[in-house]
Order: structure tokens, then C-alpha cells, then sequence
């Protein structure tokens, strides 16, 4: 606990660097003195949950991550979506470089595909809606519980196909690793 919290001092006063923020704007913006937060990134103040929220909402950072806290043993995955181009992506895997897991959804939109190639495999799921996938010369639309997998070196591009945002999970793995899905056959 302790090495934790003498290295809250140095993290706040990387943090206000970084961000390029003076003593007396963080002052101004948390309502706590000018002393106060610089005897706090020195040191020679113990810090508090009283002073560290203001300063972590200014910071617009989790107290977690503003005194480093240790990671704690919970196999829960903390998701975090992340949007972008009308697309939400919420990664659900954290192991860099292994097998990647993510849930995607994609607004309606107008798009033109623009195919691109990168190493890797790919796996894709429908949860619900309708998804465009256009693979090398095929242009497909995959519709609620369908699957697609390709090596992502073909060109490939997907896309929203209808009128409805489209879930999708998307399984990708460096060149090589493959996906499989394994169903029971029908009965008669």
C-alpha cells in the first residue's frame, strides 16, 4: 500500500504535465489551493480520497488509474467501448497479440466499401440485423445468426446492410490461428 501511494505524488504531476495544466489551473478547475496540490505531487502531502476525486474528474481519469492502483484478481473483462465512424467497438478480450474478441455495432449508413488487407484471420458472428461483407468478388449479405470467416489478406470490407443497427461479435487472430465452429447436424 504504501509503495502505491508514494508514487501517487510523481503520477499526479505527470499527469498535469501531460496534459500541459499549471498548478493554478488544476487549482482553479478542482477548487483545491495551489500548496496543496503541489505538496501532493511532492510528497509531503498523504493524499485522500477528499482531494484525489476532484483531481481525477479534471483529469477526466478513473481514481483507479490516477494512483495506479494494482489490477485486482476478478476474471471479469472491463469493457470500454470505443466509437468511431458510426461504429461502436467493445473489446472483449485484453491479451495483446493472442486471439482478439470483440463485439461491434454499426449504425446505418450509406457507405461505399473500401477494402482493405492486413495479416491475420477473422471471424465474424451476426447477433442481429443485417451485415454486407464484401470478400475478395464476393458481396454478401449475412442476416441474424450467420457466420463468415476469411484470411485477412484477401481484400475485405463490412458494413451495415440495413435499415437497423447491426450487432455483430468479430473473432480475429493473428495469420494462422483459425476459428472454428462446430455444430450438431439437424435431425430428420
Amino acid at each position: 500500500m504504501e509503495d502505491v501511494l508514494g508514487q501517487v505524488g510523481p503520477r499526479l504531476r505527470r499527469l498535469r504535465r501531460e496534459r500541459n495544466r499549471t498548478l493554478a489551473a488544476l487549482s482553479e478547475s478542482t477548487g483545491i489551493s495551489v500548496s496543496t496540490l503541489s505538496r501532493l505531487e511532492s510528497g509531503q502531502r498523504r493524499p485522500s480520497l477528499e482531494l484525489l476525486l476532484p483531481i481525477a474528474r479534471a483529469h477526466g481519469v478513473s481514481l483507479d488509474d490516477l494512483v495506479g492502483a494494482p489490477p485486482v484478481d476478478d476474471p471479469r473483462v472491463r469493457m470500454r467501448p470505443m466509437r468511431q465512424d458510426g461504429r461502436t467497438v467493445v473489446p472483449l478480450t485484453r491479451n495483446p497479440g493472442a486471439l482478439q474478441a470483440y463485439k461491434i455495432v454499426l449504425a446505418p449508413a450509406d457507405e461505399e466499401p473500401d477494402p482493405r488487407t492486413h495479416e491475420g484471420y477473422e471471424w465474424l458472428y451476426v447477433l442481429s440485423g443485417q451485415l454486407r461483407l464484401v470478400l475478395a468478388e464476393h458481396d454478401v449479405v449475412l442476416k441474424t445468426g450467420e457466420a463468415a470467416e476469411f484470411d485477412t489478406r484477401l481484400p475485405h470490407w463490412f458494413g451495415n446492410a440495413g435499415p437497423y443497427p447491426v450487432e455483430i461479435l468479430s473473432l480475429f487472430g493473428p495469420q494462422g490461428e483459425r476459428m472454428h465452429v462446430r455444430a450438431r447436424p439437424r435431425r430428420s
